[in-house]
This record gives C-alpha cells, structure tokens and sequence, in this order.
C-alpha cells in the first residue's frame, strides 16, 4: 500500500504544480484532473488495503464529478477563447466588464 500512497501522492504533487505555475487554461484543468486521479489511486489503494467497498463508491463518485467539470470547463475554456482570443488565465479578470 505504501508504493501506491506514494506514487498517488507524487502524482497529486505533480498535479499542484501544474495548477499553481500554469498560466494556461487547458493546462490547468489537465492538472485538476491529474489531482482528481491521484485522489483516485489513493481511494483504490485504501479500500483493496482495508478489504471495503467505500473507497471504490468514492472514486466512482469522483469520476463523475471529474467528467461534469471536464464538460463545463470546456465550455468555459471556449467561451473564453471567443471572447478574448486566449487562453492566459491573467486575462479572465477582464470579464469582469
């Protein structure tokens, strides 16, 4: 369990970078998803360890919530791009107006 735990807590790591030093959109949320299965892998680690069906319901869970975000943020990712030309995260304090 612990390989697992470890390599799920380099992912999320990985993924926390990537969330806090990108600038673009897409990127952004690729990292969001890279979080959101990592939490996974720990879910599945646990449960297989533990020998409970509870961690399995989370990542079901999880990966429902991980695909309505995808849907939205892709739409908003293209509203965006239509309306400023870009994908900079700096720029979207200018839909404000």
């Amino acid at each position: 369990m612990n390989n697992y735990l470890t390599v799920a807590s380099i992912i999320f790591c990985i993924g926390a970078l990537g969330v806090i030093t990108r600038k673009n959109l897409i990127v952004v949320f690729m990292s969001l998803e890279l979080m959101f299965n990592a939490a996974n892998l720990g879910f599945v680690a646990a449960s297989n360890y533990l020998n409970l069906i509870s961690g399995d319901i989370f990542v079901i869970f999880i990966i429902v919530v991980a695909a309505a975000e995808a849907a939205i943020a892709l739409g908003i990712a293209i509203a965006f791009y239509r309306e400023k030309g870009t994908l900079d995260i700096d720029r979207a304090n200018e839909l404000k107006n």
